[in-house]
């Protein structure tokens, strides 16, 4: 199975976001999530793609050749309909993952993660593992 997971705005300086993000790095994160990918199915492929620019991720979404994705847009998952919009075009499942509690923020609505098949939100790192799970138990 290959997953690919899409990460936007300002994940790339992810250890300069605060201690509520978890004081690691985009690569470290990346790191992370292949280290559980190993843990739970040694076949999984991982595919990773970021981006602070919308328009990119939206492409990267059209051309979509993973059998499942796991998306953080970022404060993008608050506020663009085109990124919803693009989501809701694919037929592959795709969960929405937050390091924080959105809930939390103030930024307690998600409109795509209004499209996907689920949102894990709060967790930390560890809410890939989730999704990964997830997925593979969808398949």
């Amino acid at each position: 199975m290959k997953i690919k997971i899409i990460s936007g705005a300002n994940l790339n300086i992810l250890e300069r976001r605060g201690s509520e993000y978890g004081n690691i790095s985009y690569n470290e994160l990346v790191n992370k999530i292949k280290e559980f990918a190993k843990e739970i199915n040694s076949k999984i492929k991982l595919e990773f793609f970021i981006s602070n620019y919308e328009g990119e991720i939206i492409e990267e979404l059209h051309n979509n050749d993973a059998d499942a994705l796991i998306i953080n847009a970022g404060a993008y998952s608050h506020y663009s309909l085109a990124i919803a919009d693009a989501i809701k075009s694919l037929t592959v499942s795709i969960i929405e993952v937050h390091l924080t509690n959105i809930h939390s923020t103030g930024r307690h609505i998600s409109i795509t993660g209004a499209v996907c098949d689920g949102v894990i939100s709060g967790f930390g790192i560890y809410g890939y593992k989730l999704a990964i799970q997830q997925l593979l138990n969808k398949k």
